[in-house]
């Protein structure tokens, strides 16, 4: 990945690779999905991806913290405790790591994701150790 102080890129541009929806999770038709990673952040706990995916209905399990903007399409969105949610071109919406959404795609969906893994208290404070050790070997 680059490394570089600013990283842009053209949504559009990103290569998109299959993939595959768990068929587990899947409910209703044969959706079809492709992502692809466009960025890592320095310190590895956030990446951001493009990722798109035919009709279909289907359950996702989010591991990490998820942040979508839909950039083209729509979805319905809903979990145990949220009503279902039409999420169009514009919109966006946070996931929280650990839970559980039925996803309905009713044609097409296409969107920017920012994932985020929480780290333990553990590996923050040696994350800012590393970080003030490398600040002292600079001076």
């Amino acid at each position: 990945m680059n490394r570089t102080s600013i990283v842009a890129v053209t949504l559009d541009d990103v290569e998109l690779r299959e993939d595959p929806i768990d068929p587990a999770w899947i409910r209703e038709g044969d959706p079809v999905a492709r992502s692809g990673q466009w960025s890592t952040s320095a310190d590895r706990t956030t990446t951001t991806h493009v990722w798109d995916c035919t009709a279909g209905r289907f359950d996702w399990h989010f591991g990490v913290d998820e942040i979508v903007h839909i950039v083209e399409g729509s979805v319905i969105v809903s979990s145990a405790d949220t009503e279902p949610r039409t999420l169009r071109a514009g919109d966006a919406a946070l996931f929280r790591a650990g839970t559980t959404s039925l996803w309905e795609v009713p044609e097409y969906v296409r969107k920017h994701a920012i994932l985020r893994r929480n780290l333990t208290p553990t590996t923050r404070f040696v994350q800012r150790v590393e970080g003030r050790v490398r600040s002292l070997l600079r001076r």
